[in-house]
């Protein structure tokens, strides 16, 4: 094989929970600052701008909470809010926990840190152990059926036709447009769901805090922090088929990608741009 400009650099990948390497390098062969940095290790830190009650182990989210009460959400929020370059993510139930208290969502930038995605105004997510949907309110609908370990949950955005990039939010990151609709679509899966009604009673305290609006938070434009210029579709998905949709509109400063987990021992993987590499 061709040899490419500036020369070939050793690897190494590891793709699973508990693989161990050592690494044998003649660091004799090297001198200087170029000896304390034979390689470099892709942490996955950059991508994530908040960690609340949350440890990052390489491409492992794990919760290290106290999971004693509703305000003990381990929450991990993404730094870049979802474009129409990176318009899907997924994570991987690893380990349930005690109670898969897994959620997967969306979220404004400044989602409070004590409440699980979906439970609070600029936020919708799916939620593991019930299979609901909880959109800005702590009383969750029934969406889809509930999730286990092994189990691939995943959210995306569907963009209006005439979406530009830049008109919507304030972030840093930016991109051309690409077509509106992920690069795969999955098969609208209506069998029977599997719900469970653990969280409902004890979330939904969280409706004191509505202001008594008709629609949920994101529905109605009478709400605080949304773009009323903006309004997409989310969707989720559940081992590779699309679970349900919702219109709803975009917060202020965009939606990010955010993971709420609430019981001892959860770990989920994650993958932030599965569609894009």
């Amino acid at each position: 094989m061709p040899v490419p400009a500036g020369g070939l650099y050793p690897s190494v990948s590891l793709g699973s929970e508990g693989e161990e390497v050592q690494l044998l390098i003649d660091s004799a062969m090297f001198s200087g600052s170029y000896a304390d940095d034979l390689m470099n290790v892709d942490t996955h830190e950059d991508e994530w701008s908040r960690l609340q009650d949350i440890r990052l182990n390489g491409s492992v989210l794990e919760y290290c909470g106290r999971g004693k009460s509703l305000i003990d959400v381990g929450l991990a929020q993404a730094r870049f809010p979802l474009n129409t370059t990176c318009h899907y993510f997924e994570i991987e139930i690893v380990d349930p926990g005690e109670s898969c208290y897994i959620a997967i969502g969306l979220a404004r930038k400044n989602y409070p840190r004590h409440r699980h995605p979906g439970w609070d105004e600029g936020s919708i997510a799916y939620h593991a152990d019930d299979g609901k949907i909880f959109l800005g309110s702590g009383l969750g609908d029934p969406f889809g059926p509930s999730c286990k370990k092994g189990d691939l949950m995943g959210c995306g955005m569907i963009f209006p036709r005439d979406y530009r990039m830049g008109i919507d939010t304030d972030s840093e990151r930016s991109g051309s447009p690409l077509p509106s609709s992920p690069n795969r679509l999955f098969e609208e899966d209506n069998d029977a769901l599997d719900l469970r009604d653990e969280l409902s009673s004890c979330s939904s305290s969280s409706e004191d805090e509505d202001d008594g609006d008709e629609m949920s938070w994101g529905q109605s434009k009478k709400k605080r922090n949304i773009n009323t210029n903006l309004k997409v579709q989310v969707y989720f998905t559940k081992n590779g088929t699309i679970i349900g949709r919702k219109e709803v509109f975009v917060p202020k400063g965009g939606f990010f990608p955010i993971v709420g987990m609430l019981s001892l021992q959860e770990k989920v993987k994650f993958d932030l741009r599965p569609l894009t590499g």
